[in-house]
C-alpha cells in the first residue's frame, strides 16, 4: 500500500480545485505536485495565467494560492506499480471536504481520464459536485501537444 505523502495546496481564497488521480514516483520523492519533469501541468498552468513556469516548490505553491489555484489528487492510499494509473488497486479516497469546508470552491477540474473516473467512483457520491474533465498533462498523454493542452485548460481562469 503506497500513501499520499504531499499535503493538499488550498486557502480560504482558493476558488477552483485540480484533482489528479494520485502523485507519481518523482512527486512523492519530491513531495510536490507534478514533480516529474516531462509532466506539464506548470507549463499549462502559467501559459493559462500568462506567467512565467515556477520552478522551486516553494515559488509552486506561491503561484497556486496568486491564482486562488487548490491541488489535490482524488487517492489517499492506494496499491500502485510505479507511476502507472492503469495499475491502481485497493483505492482509499481524500477528503476533500478539508478544502471544500474551508474554501469558496466555485468548480472542480480533474487532471485526465483517471482522475475523472477515480473522482466519479469515489468523491461525486459524497459531494454531488460535478467535475470537469481536463486532458491529462502527464507525458504519458503524448497525443496532445502543448499548445493543445493550453487551449483546453483555459477553462480554469474564471
Amino acid at each position: 500500500m503506497t500513501e499520499h505523502n504531499i499535503e493538499p495546496v488550498y486557502d480560504e481564497h482558493s476558488e477552483i480545485l485540480i484533482l489528479g488521480s494520485f502523485p507519481s514516483v518523482k512527486s512523492r520523492e519530491n513531495r510536490f505536485f507534478y514533480g516529474h519533469p516531462k509532466n506539464r501541468f506548470w507549463k499549462v498552468i502559467s501559459a493559462v495565467h500568462g506567467d512565467n513556469a515556477p520552478q522551486t516548490v516553494d515559488e509552486k505553491r506561491k503561484f497556486l494560492l496568486m491564482h486562488h489555484i487548490a491541488v489535490w489528487d482524488v487517492i489517499k492510499s492506494c496499491d500502485i506499480t510505479g507511476s502507472s494509473d492503469s495499475s491502481i488497486r485497493n483505492v482509499t479516497a481524500n477528503d476533500i471536504y478539508r478544502i471544500l469546508d474551508a474554501a469558496d470552491i466555485k468548480k472542480i477540474f480533474v487532471n485526465g481520464r483517471c482522475a475523472e473516473k477515480l473522482y466519479k467512483k469515489y468523491i461525486f457520491p459524497q459531494t454531488k459536485k460535478e467535475a470537469v474533465c481536463l486532458p491529462s498533462t502527464s507525458p504519458a498523454n503524448a497525443a496532445w501537444s502543448l499548445e493543445r493542452l493550453i487551449k483546453e485548460w483555459k477553462v480554469i481562469k474564471l
